[in-house]
């Protein structure tokens, strides 16, 4: 029973030696005798046992490998902390195998060295707005380099630009100064927009009111030389009916009357309204004639006092 299941246990281990599962991820590299005999994709494969063995397994799926920090100095000569992640795959197991002793660490070392040559090309601000195209020839410029290792790097992404203390403070005075100056521009620009307002709004105020007493003068005009034509007009009918009227018998004795009613009535508004004493010209004509009369009587009667004074 012994040497029977010492035969079984060998012919298990033969068995075990023989036969080979690569899973769906992977690609195994087998070296018979020491030297490279083929890469085995997933499968159920057969092996020489004690002769072929497994040397290298690779995965085959897409791998993230986490770039650490390094200080970088930009073209301005800033100096940044910059970190990434680069992405890759193993495209041929040989070459992986045998190309370089450790392909993950030599990626991440030329992610490093190519990161720090593209930022010395940019300055501080093109690090940040030109983030896409420093990924796109990181990558570049990696996968040329990676090619005889057997790897595909798929691309690259950078995850902090990291300025100095320094560097952070002097950004930050910048993007003050540039908030006021921005602000000081737009309050300009108000102010100037409403002066701009004001003085439209004045020029036309202005300009309405100018209009307007134009329209005015022109209606009182129009107005004025109405009322003229009219009183003319009646004036002229007034003067042909008055004629007619005089071609009459008694038209004479007719106007008189009229004229010396008027003229009455002028007198009286005069007499009424004046502050001093106003009469015609008869009537003061004849209070001279009463008042030179009187001092000739008052002159006759004071002679005979006078002549007995002198016979005393």
């Amino acid at each position: 029973m012994f040497f029977l299941t010492i035969v079984f246990l060998f012919v298990v281990f033969i068995l075990f030696k023989l036969m080979l599962i690569v899973p769906m991820r992977e690609v195994h590299v087998i070296e018979r005798l020491g030297k490279f005999k083929k890469v085995l994709q997933p499968g159920f494969h057969f092996l020489v046992p004690f002769v072929d063995r497994v040397a290298y397994r690779h995965d085959t799926r897409e791998e993230v490998l986490d770039v650490p920090p390094q200080s970088c100095i930009s073209k301005d000569n800033t100096q940044l902390e910059v970190d990434g992640l680069v992405y890759l795959k193993v495209m041929d197991g040989k070459l992986a195998s045998y190309g370089i002793e450790n392909y993950r660490r030599a990626a991440v070392n030329l992610a490093q060295t190519t990161m720090r040559s593209e930022i010395g090309k940019l300055t501080l601000s093109e690090t940040f707005s030109e983030r896409d195209s420093l990924n796109e020839s990181i990558v570049r410029e990696i996968d040329k380099a990676s090619d005889p290792w057997g790897i595909k790097v798929l691309r690259y992404e950078i995850k902090n630009i990291t300025p100095s203390r320094h560097v952070i403070h002097t950004l930050e005075k910048q993007m003050e100064a540039e908030r006021q100056k921005r602000a000081e521009i737009t309050l300009a620009n108000a102010e100037k927009a409403a002066m701009i307002n004001l003085s439209q709004g004045e020029r036309q105020e202005a300009i309405n009111l100018s209009e307007g007493q134009k329209q005015k003068r022109i209606n009182e005009a129009k107005g004025t030389g109405q009322e003229i034509s009219i009183i003319a007009n009646a004036k002229a009918q007034a003067m042909e009916m008055i004629c007619q009227s005089l071609a009459n018998n008694g038209g004479n004795d007719a106007m008189n009357m009229l004229l010396k009613e008027q003229f009455i009535e002028q007198v009286g508004k005069i007499l009424n309204e004046a502050q001093v004493s106003v009469v015609p010209a008869e009537m003061a004509k004849l209070e001279g004639f009463f008042e030179g009369m009187e001092q000739v009587t008052s002159t006759v009667s004071g002679q005979p006092g006078s002549a007995a004074k002198g016979a005393r």
